[in-house]
């Protein structure tokens, strides 16, 4: 059928508007193309489109009170004025009152809850006491469309008119809202995988940043009772969604604990994303946990995601949770007790599915009675609390450690294999390692760099782990006993006896693996000092 001349400019501005918009990939770009097009049809006064999302400002809204059902509404995503209005500040007071529309509720709502067209020659009664007399008296004709795709309805299209709504527009508009909602679910579809993709960025360069440390002690190294007690314990709490502390002094593994217990949970398929709570600049911490939109401070860009939504449906583990600082705690405990946040310059509330680890090597308690943890921060943090001990409390435990260290650090350095002599053990279980075993992996990998191929050696500090002579002796005197005291000679005596006897164990081989040196524990060159004092010499 041959359009009627009237009505030809009107069909073709729709055309050409369905053909730009095609392209789009943006939800809120494509919308706001619309309206703007859509207000500058001749006879048109104002453009209006709501989509249908979850509910998110229901304290604030003024529509709350009709809200039957707060868990998803009509979202006023973009809406625009003619350049030549009707004037006034009502359009002002209809942005504001419909921000949020629930659904069923006045003329916008019912349009969403039943899916039907509203056409009109007097705006709706709601509509024109939200608008003012000056706007009513200036608006003669209302087409309410829904935007729907696949027969389900995403939002609603709203023109209102300057003359009564001519008689083909609202079939052209129906057209034109299905078209809108095939392109708003490509949009939609093509925003998701730009989403699913920064995720997948996001998550790669926070992981990226602590695949290294992740790996730093292996896997979960020892026999000893202490180590046993550990795994029973992060088997107990791994299939639950329970927040942990875990608690240690630094270098003992923590970091390794809350990685077994994501590598265990139902969330291991999502990421585990490390942050150290001492790392971060004070200004940065909201920024660095909870994003920040562009332009929210100076630097700031572009959007950017933070550490919680990052981690979403998996687990952020919270490293010196004790070093967050007192006036932001609050914040860290909303997002763990009611799982929302706002990015910094956003209002809009974002909310994340995360598990809790936290861990410290502080002693909380203490820093909640001296005010500087707030103690409800403390209770939902230490639902589930598990120690680390100490390397001097599971020293059972240092043959197994120090050899799968040593067997890493050759690989990773590219070294030569060394291995590793009784005496070597002896030094160790009479050192107390401070640092833990972040120390001893330490101490390991420089005595293997050191060695060059040769013996190893460990320089440990004076009176602590010193070989041989630190070794406690194969008897030992109870009190109220009597020890046998050798004199200087008898002493000298047995220094040569017991050199000598290694000298012929060895064929008297000083250097090297199986060597004289390394069964002593001591340097080559200790020994060839020692054999030229007692005046030793080899046989024939």
């Amino acid at each position: 059928m041959q359009l009627a001349a009237d009505y030809r400019p009107e069909f073709e501005s729709l055309r050409d508007l369905l053909l730009e918009i095609a392209p789009e990939r943006s939800v809120e770009r494509l919308l706001r193309k619309v309206v703007q097009q859509l207000a500058e049809r001749p006879h048109a006064v104002q453009a209006w489109v709501w989509l249908i999302d979850p509910g998110d400002l229901c304290a604030s809204c003024p529509m709350r009170p009709r809200c039957a059902d707060q868990t998803r509404c009509l979202h006023l995503i973009a809406n625009a004025e003619s350049s030549v209005g009707p004037g006034g500040d009502g359009p002002g007071g209809m942005e504001r009152m419909l921000g949020r529309v629930p659904l069923g509720a006045g003329t916008i709502g019912r349009i969403a809850a039943t899916g039907q067209p509203v056409i009109s020659n007097d705006p709706p009664a709601d509509l024109r006491e939200l608008g003012g007399r000056d706007w009513a008296q200036a608006v003669q004709g209302f087409d309410g469309q829904p935007i729907k795709f696949q027969n389900q309805v995403l939002g609603v299209l709203a023109q209102f008119n300057r003359i009564p709504t001519p008689e083909q527009t609202p079939a052209w508009l129906r057209i034109f809202a299905d078209h809108i909602g095939a392109a708003v679910a490509n949009a939609r579809a093509f925003e998701e995988i730009e989403k699913l993709k920064a995720q997948l960025e996001l998550e790669n360069t926070f992981l990226q940043e602590e695949v290294l440390e992740a790996k730093a002690f292996g896997d979960m190294i020892g026999q000893g009772p202490s180590v046993k007690q550990l795994q029973r314990q992060i088997e107990m709490v791994a299939p639950t969604d329970a927040t942990v502390l875990i608690l240690g002094e630094s270098g003992t593994g923590k970091e390794l604990v809350a990685h077994e217990i994501h590598k265990r949970s139902r969330r291991s398929g999502r990421p585990l994303i490390r942050v150290n709570c001492a790392s971060i600049p004070r200004e940065l911490y909201e920024s660095e946990f909870f994003g920040h939109i562009k332009g929210a401070f100076t630097g700031a860009v572009k959007d950017r995601a933070g550490r919680f939504e990052a981690a979403q449906g998996g687990t952020l583990f919270l490293d010196e949770v004790g070093e967050i600082p007192l006036e932001l705690q609050s914040k860290f405990l909303r997002v763990l007790q009611e799982g929302q946040y706002e990015r910094v310059g956003e209002e809009r509330t974002r909310t994340v599915d995360v598990r809790i680890i936290a861990a410290t090597n502080r002693d909380l308690p203490k820093e909640v009675e001296s005010g500087r943890f707030r103690q409800d921060l403390f209770y939902r943090l230490d639902v589930v609390p598990i120690e680390v001990a100490p390397l001097r409390e599971r020293k059972e435990d240092i043959p197994l450690l120090a050899a799968h260290f040593l067997e890493r650090a050759a690989s990773k350095l590219h070294l030569p294999p060394a291995r590793l002599t009784q005496a070597h053990i002896v030094q160790f279980q009479a050192y107390d390692w401070p640092g833990n075993i972040r120390e001893l992996q330490n101490r390991i990998e420089r005595a293997l760099i050191l060695s060059q191929g040769g013996m190893l050696w460990f320089d440990f500090p004076t009176g602590a782990g010193e070989g041989p002579a630190a070794e406690p002796p194969a008897s030992v005197s109870l009190p109220g006993t009597e020890a046998a005291v050798l004199t200087d000679l008898q002493m000298r005596q047995r220094e040569r006896d017991n050199i000598l006897a290694a000298l012929n164990q060895t064929g008297w081989k000083i250097h090297g693996p199986g060597g004289t040196a390394e069964m002593l524990g001591i340097k080559p060159t200790t020994l060839i000092s020692r054999v030229k004092r007692l005046g030793l010499k080899r046989p024939g």
